[in-house]
């Protein structure tokens, strides 16, 4: 089959970004009501997750020794509900994929799985809280407040989900997600509100991140005012968060899933596609046929949101940690993205499958998007169908001719020579001067 060539597109999207990072939130701790609410010399738990937030080594770090030089005793606590096998040693290992070690923050980093029941959500159900947070004079969260990739709420991802969940460790993720969506509309606020009254919580840092996962803000949220701003800070990030700029697609090509992009592996939000049961798909963009071709090494062999995909290869089946991807998908009690597609042997079979498949005659005629993974989308590649959208929208920009699809021999697409400005070209970057 022939391919359809593709062009280079780019999408002009607001980038706001802090440009001292470890000095922003050294300045946020130092300037924050800590004192007030942490006794001098006291302990301190730092909750660092499992998502793929960009600096959050050098903000962990900075957060440490900023708590240090306020005479406070810190530590590391994984804050990732069920990730990680939802074991000891698999968060460690996911922190440590981060750069977030003892030997790199400087103290300890706790792991433990355990919990203590600090009361009951409003089904009935115990509230469950990690044991050496709880244990600690006070505790301070670094997260990313995001859409969230299953459900649309006041608080979706942010500081309010990594208290209920996050520190819930498998417990809690379990708790809220039984009920699946009520869980996470109802339960997870309610329980959010619990912690916040009846847990040494005492500061959240709340990330907001650009399009090209860039640090864009960090927002100090303390406890009178975590429940009432985290909402506004939602709302900013979903203004600040990529998107595909077309209405409909035939065949659109992600490169990479992983828990590094979105919790789902692919963002809904992204892709159009909301795969949880009872719930309709977004009504933008329509994509008819949907390939990912790799999972991304920073999740682990987690391949939690393949089910959004109808075509695969072998390869990225073949590099699942089944435990951790089973774990993570019953846990979410949201199993249709856990499905496994059609799988082919190369790229190239691949999207040639989807193409004989997106309803149209001729290849050619195909609408295609390629993009490395649903976090970066400043950057795309498309198919000549697209030309008239693209000329006619502002934000839009097409830079290289129509080209032909990058397949080498082996059959895989080139998407470091497609992206190198992506997660994959840095990391393929990274490897070359090793």
């Amino acid at each position: 089959m022939n391919l359809p060539p593709l062009a280079r597109v780019r999408q002009k999207i607001a980038q706001p970004r802090v440009e001292d990072v470890a000095g922003t939130v050294r300045r946020l701790i130092l300037e924050s009501g800590l004192r007030g609410r942490v006794p001098a010399g006291g302990t301190i738990a730092v909750g660092v997750g499992s998502r793929g937030i960009k600096n959050i080594a050098a903000m962990a770090r900075a957060a440490v020794d900023a708590l240090k030089e306020m005479g406070y005793r810190p530590f590391i606590v994984a804050a990732m509900g069920s990730h990680g096998g939802a074991t000891p040693e698999g968060q460690r290992e996911l922190l440590a994929s981060y750069d977030v070690t003892e030997e790199a923050m400087g103290v300890p980093v706790k792991t433990d799985m355990e919990t203590v029941v600090l009361g009951t959500n409003p089904v009935g159900l115990p509230i469950y809280f990690d044991r050496n947070a709880h244990g600690a004079d006070g505790i301070v969260l670094l997260n990313r407040v995001k859409p969230h990739s299953d459900f649309v709420g006041p608080y979706e991802s942010g500081i309010v989900k990594m208290l209920t969940i996050g520190l819930g460790k498998r417990d809690g993720a379990s708790q809220v997600h039984k009920l699946g969506l009520r869980g996470l509309k109802e339960v997870l606020p309610a329980v959010g509100r619990f912690l916040v009254a009846n847990t040494k919580f005492a500061l959240g840092l709340a990330i907001l991140e650009n399009a090209r996962d860039e640090t864009a803000e960090i927002v100090p949220l303390e406890p009178h005012n975590v429940l009432e701003e985290e909402p506004k800070l939602l709302a900013r990030a979903r203004e600040l968060m990529g998107r595909l700029p077309f209405d409909q697609i035939d065949l659109l090509i992600v490169g990479e899933l992983g828990k590094n992009y979105s919790g789902a592996g692919m963002d809904p939000n992204v892709i159009g596609r909301l795969m949880i049961e009872t719930q309709n798909d977004f009504e933008r963009p329509v994509v008819t046929r949907l390939v990912v071709l790799d999972v991304s090494e920073e999740s682990h062999g987690n391949i939690v949101g393949v089910g959004f995909a109808d075509l695969t290869t072998e390869r990225l089946v073949a590099g699942m940690d089944e435990q951790a991807f089973r774990i993570n998908s019953l846990t979410s009690c949201c199993l249709e993205r856990g499905r496994i597609p059609f799988t082919f042997a190369t790229d190239r079979e691949v999207i040639e499958k989807a193409l004989d498949t997106c309803w149209r005659i001729d290849p050619a005629e195909a609408r295609v998007v390629v993009i490395p993974n649903t976090l970066e989308t400043d950057v795309l590649w498309v198919s000549e169908p697209m030309e008239s959208e693209v000329a006619a929208a502002p934000a839009l920009s097409r830079e290289t001719d129509y080209l032909p699809m990058p397949i080498g021999p082996d059959g895989r697409l080139d998407q470091v020579g497609l992206f190198p400005e992506s997660v994959q070209g840095r990391r393929a970057a990274r490897a070359a001067r090793a």
